[in-house]
């Protein structure tokens, strides 16, 4: 079912199975405040929108990067109330954006389960021209190295309906582009601290670097929307009210996102099983 609009209308059990979660951690997000509560139709039925997938993709998210339960609590009460669901799956990427730069070699059932599919033979060709998965020759066993911390990106490229040429030589771009950035970045900041204590220029680095990280993000959001919003409606410029919350951040974050993660013992989620039940 779907409204005037086309946005779909779901059930509980349906919403639930969208986004790859029970239902009773549906529930358990809503009574923790997480989730915004149905909209109440006939036989007293609530209805779930895609504000809601994307807020369940979100915490899901959260959670795969070691977050405990209170920091996402934390984190989502300093998000404004009204970001719609585009808004929210930006802030997903961000979030999924900060992964570990290693390497590890692991086998091929290893290597479904991470990336939460099976892989085809040529969905292993697509992985290596992206340069995230490696054939391992040595040992009986296939067995793969992985880039750990694009796994998950790429796995979901293999799904974007453009062909692996096009996806292969925008990655080309795009780490062009940041590498230059951060090559003039750092030699403007290594200008601006030259005469001072290396002390000192370590703990400005620390200070610095999720800062920038912070602002190359929102500046490339914000122009990218900008291109888009031209190409495909021909307007000047962007829409003061698409994506006005781009960019903005809870005060006090912590790495370079903006991310409190788990910290020990004193995670007071419900112990999870593999599917995200509470």
């Amino acid at each position: 079912m779907t409204t005037d609009t086309g946005e779909p209308i779901l059930t509980i059990d349906e919403l639930a199975a969208r986004a790859g979660v029970t239902v009773r951690t549906v529930r358990f997000y809503g009574t923790k405040g997480l989730l915004p509560p149905p909209v109440i139709g006939p036989r007293r039925v609530g209805h779930y929108g895609s504000e809601h997938l994307a807020r369940l993709a979100l915490i899901e998210e959260m959670q795969h990067q070691g977050m405990t339960l209170a920091a996402i609590e934390r984190h989502l009460r300093q998000l404004p109330a009204d970001l719609g669901p585009h808004d929210l799956a930006i802030h997903r990427a961000v979030v999924a954006s900060w992964a570990p730069d290693t390497v590890e070699t692991v086998s091929r059932p290893e290597l479904e389960r991470r990336a939460g599919r099976r892989l085809t033979g040529e969905d292993l060709d697509r992985l290596a021209a992206m340069n995230v998965v490696t054939p391992d020759g040595e040992g009986d066993e296939e067995s793969f190295r992985v880039d750990c911390g694009l796994l998950r990106l790429a796995v979901q490229l293999l799904d974007v309906p453009l062909a692996q040429e096009t996806i292969l030589a925008a990655r080309t771009v795009l780490t062009g582009h940041a590498r230059a950035a951060a090559h003039e970045l750092s030699d403007l900041l290594r200008e601006a601290v030259a005469e001072r204590d290396t002390r000192d220029v370590k703990s400005l680095s620390a200070h610095m670097h999720p800062l920038v990280v912070q602002a190359l993000l929102t500046t490339f959001q914000r122009s990218l929307r900008e291109e888009l919003r031209q190409w495909l409606d021909g307007a000047d410029g962007p829409d003061e009210g698409y994506g006005a919350h781009d960019g903005d951040g809870p005060e006090g974050a912590v790495g370079a996102d903006g991310l409190e993660r788990a910290g020990g013992a004193d995670d007071p989620r419900p112990s999870a099983n593999a599917d995200g039940t509470a």
